[in-house]
């Protein structure tokens, strides 16, 4: 009963971080320069297997969310394209990038993941290829998104499915919001706005 108890409590406490933005893991001296890189500087594979240039999104406020189908946060699938189709034409776009990283919860191939979003979720925001997302064969964007040194905001774990990383309009990482904040909160809102 003793270890259930244990066992429970650290669940709790590594899930609290999942419902509010995220601040970064360590801090600096804030007269430390960084030579901040952005995201244009990155060229993926779309869930189709077709060239994608980061670089064709100048201009534009950027959310990356790492998904996963078979995850309790799925439905938050419906959120991203309602918001995607609210704001596409205010130079916002939402990129998403299926992962396995989490328990197995996103085991099928590129196009069965493509299916399913299409299908249950009527995804039309731009969905790359499954990537991984943590350790050490971690992707170069998401070693982007994680790494104080190259991003200039902070260091940050991909906790769980469905973290999103809002980048601004020169392709700087802006803000980082934990899984449990839905895509459709007002401070992901008002970000996008300009508000």
């Amino acid at each position: 009963m003793k270890t259930i108890v244990i066992i429970s409590s650290l669940l709790a406490l590594s899930c609290s971080n999942m419902n509010k933005e995220l601040t970064p893991k360590s801090t600096t001296n804030t007269t430390e320069v960084m030579n901040k890189e952005n995201i244009y500087q990155f060229k993926v594979k779309d869930i189709e297997g077709n060239d994608f240039d980061f670089a064709s999104l100048k201009g534009k406020k950027i959310m990356v969310v790492n998904t996963a189908s078979e995850c309790g946060l799925t439905p938050q699938f419906e959120q991203l394209q309602s918001l995607y189709s609210e704001f596409k034409d205010h130079n916002f776009i939402i990129i998403g990038f299926p992962t396995n990283d989490f328990m197995g919860q996103d085991p099928g191939s590129n196009q069965e993941i493509a299916a399913f979003c299409q299908k249950n979720y009527g995804v039309t925001f731009p969905m790359m290829e499954k990537i991984v997302v943590k350790g050490d064969d971690k992707d170069l964007v998401y070693q982007f998104l994680t790494q104080k040194d190259k991003n200039g905001l902070g260091d940050f774990d991909v906790e769980w499915n469905f973290q999103k990383f809002l980048i601004n309009e020169n392709g700087e990482l802006e803000r980082v919001f934990g899984p449990r904040i839905l895509p459709n909160d007002v401070e992901i809102k008002n970000w996008i706005k300009g508000a």
